[in-house]
C-alpha cells in the first residue's frame, strides 16, 4: 500500500512554525551572551530594547533563565515542525499545545507579532488534521 501524502497545509504549517523560531527562537542565544557580558538588554535600531517587555526588571540573571525558557519552548516547536513536515499528527498536537505557552512568554517579553504566525499555524492545522496520520507511514514494498 502507497504511504499517504502528507498535506500540503501541515507541510505549510511546519515552515511558519520554522520561521518563527528562527526569526523569535535563534536571537535568545546571543542576546543571552549579550547580557551576560553587558548586564543589559541590546537595542533593536536604537529603538527599543530586544525582549525588553514587562519582566524586564534589570535582574539580568533570572532574565537569561527566561530567555532560555523561551528559547527550550521554540526548540519544542521546532521538532513539532519536523513532525508536521512528516505528516504526524503527534507534531499538530504538540504544536497546538505550545500555543498557550509562547503566549505567556510573548507578554513577558513583549513580542507583539508572533501571535499572527500562531494564527497561522492554528488554521493550517486545522485544514490539515484528518489527513495527518497517527503513527510513521509505512514504506511502499
Amino acid at each position: 500500500m502507497p504511504a499517504p501524502s502528507v498535506p500540503r497545509s501541515a507541510r505549510a504549517a511546519a515552515i511558519v512554525t520554522w520561521v518563527y523560531t528562527a526569526a523569535y527562537g535563534l536571537p535568545a542565544v546571543p542576546i543571552v551572551v549579550y547580557l551576560i557580558r553587558e548586564r543589559e538588554l541590546p537595542w533593536l535600531l536604537d529603538l527599543f530594547p530586544m525582549y525588553g517587555g514587562p519582566w524586564w526588571s534589570g535582574d539580568w540573571a533570572l532574565f537569561v533563565w527566561l530567555l532560555l525558557g523561551y528559547f527550550a519552548v521554540t526548540l519544542a516547536l521546532a521538532f513539532s515542525g519536523w513532525l508536521l513536515w512528516r505528516g504526524r499528527r503527534s507534531g499538530a498536537v504538540l504544536n497546538l499545545a505550545l500555543v498557550p505557552v509562547e503566549a505567556f512568554f510573548w507578554w513577558g517579553f513583549d513580542l507583539p507579532i508572533p501571535p499572527l504566525f500562531a494564527i497561522a499555524r492554528v488554521v493550517l492545522i486545522a485544514v490539515a488534521w484528518r489527513r495527518l496520520t497517527g503513527r510513521r507511514a509505512e514504506a511502499p514494498v
